[in-house]
């Protein structure tokens, strides 16, 4: 089951929801991570001078070191590498927001504060059950945050992204594709390419509402049309 997110262009994408193994893998690799910053910690530990009053300080210390980076970890990486822990970020996952705006530093907080109840009690089979529950992919937190966890799209290849070479007597057919942005047939674009017929239905209904267009061409022929109408304005102002 996909995860429906309508963008900030009033765009409705389908994304698929991470599953339960990649989150889980994803979870491994942040512990890895963990454990390495522990270990790494308490070797220079190991290394530093053996008085009695020194080991207590350095311990207290080491264990301050050790602690408070692991206790706000996920908050910190979410926050500052947008959805995304180290772990996520080997998985190819990320959390967004179901309503298609940023994630929030609300959003995050939240996710992170209901990780006690997530994945701290009984060993994470809350976080299971609630994600296996639900179809979006969403623990606790992610049900109170308005959040949820999906797989990145592949980048786009070069064939997606390179303009076709239109015919030397090419002829506008819209006129109006002339008001689109470059983000714009970015979108158009990624539908057309990734889309399911639905979401080219919905993008082209948004794009004739924007550009005040009236066609009885399908959906999928109108959006190509438009872009490549786009291109053809854009080479003119060259």
């Amino acid at each position: 089951m996909g995860v429906s997110i309508q963008t900030t262009q009033n765009v409705r994408l389908e994304y698929e929801p991470a599953s339960i193994g990649e989150r889980i893998l994803a979870t491994l690799i942040d512990y890895v991570i963990f454990i390495a910053w522990a270990m790494l910690l308490l070797l220079v530990m190991a290394g530093i001078g053996r008085t009695a009053t020194a080991d207590n300080m350095v311990f207290g210390a080491v264990m301050v070191l050790i602690l408070l980076p692991i206790t706000f970890y996920d908050l910190i990486c979410e926050v500052f590498f947008n959805g995304q822990s180290l772990g996520k970020m080997a998985m190819k996952i990320r959390v967004v927001m179901l309503d298609g705006s940023p994630p929030t530093l609300g959003a995050y907080l939240i996710r992170w504060l209901l990780r006690i109840v997530d994945t701290r009690l009984l060993s994470g089979l809350v976080a299971v059950v609630a994600i296996a529950a639900n179809g979006r992919g969403q623990r606790v937190g992610d049900l109170a945050a308005g959040t949820t966890v999906v797989k990145l799209a592949a980048p786009l290849t070069l064939d997606e992204v390179v303009y076709e070479t239109l015919p030397e007597n090419y002829s506008l057919t819209f006129p109006e594709a002339g008001q689109l942005s470059d983000r714009d047939i970015q979108v158009i674009r990624q539908v057309l390419h990734r889309g399911n017929e639905e979401v080219v239905r919905r993008t082209a209904d948004k794009v004739k509402e924007v550009t005040q267009t009236q066609t009885m061409l399908p959906a999928r022929r109108y959006l190509e049309i438009m872009v490549a109408d786009y291109q053809f304005i854009v080479s003119q102002k060259d």
